[in-house]
């Protein structure tokens, strides 16, 4: 593991995007090529450790930035999970609760199929509210979402546990944010 290469890469922004929050901003990691390379090797040894897959999911918008990487690396399709009215064609929606709000995602018709094994990637979890929505999503598709990897997991939100049945390996773990 490179823990030590990257972990000074992420920034704490307090009170954002509302007060009481500390938001981890790992937009500073993608700054750095070389922090960013580590990252994503670590996310790759700790992803090799779940069961098979054959789609990436890539939640809007900093799971893009590993979820492409990710792809390409494994040779499987990219599955980009958006924001309400980001798609351009017709999509599947679901709602979810976040730490601070609601929001929701969709993910385009035909993405995901029966039978297809996803694993969901995204800069961080925190409640599990938006990677449990993508569970929803893959569920009415007939796919199934069988793994996370996320870089930060805020454990103290207690995300980790409202993804039951979905094997989750994150590289930074915080708590009392």
């Amino acid at each position: 593991m490179n823990k030590a290469k990257y972990e000074n890469s992420i920034v704490n922004v307090p009170d954002f995007p509302i007060k009481g929050i500390q938001f981890k901003d790992i937009t500073t990691l993608f700054e750095n090529p070389e922090a960013f390379k580590y990252a994503m090797e670590d996310l790759i040894e700790a992803i090799d450790t779940l069961p098979s897959f054959n789609k990436i999911i890539a939640l809007d918008a900093r799971g893009f930035l590993l979820g492409g990487p990710l792809a390409l690396h494994y040779n499987i399709p990219l599955v980009l999970a958006r924001k309400p009215g980001k798609l351009p064609r017709p999509g599947v929606s679901v709602s979810y609760e976040l730490e601070y709000g609601k929001n929701a995602m969709s993910v385009s018709e035909g993405s995901l199929k029966a039978g297809d094994r996803a694993l969901v990637v995204d800069d961080l979890l925190a409640t599990g509210g938006t990677i449990d929505c993508i569970r929803q999503i893959a569920k009415q598709t007939g796919a199934e979402v069988v793994g996370a990897a996320v870089i930060i997991e805020l454990d103290d939100l207690g995300g980790r546990k409202k993804l039951e049945g979905i094997d989750v390996v994150s590289l930074l773990h915080y708590e009392g944010e």
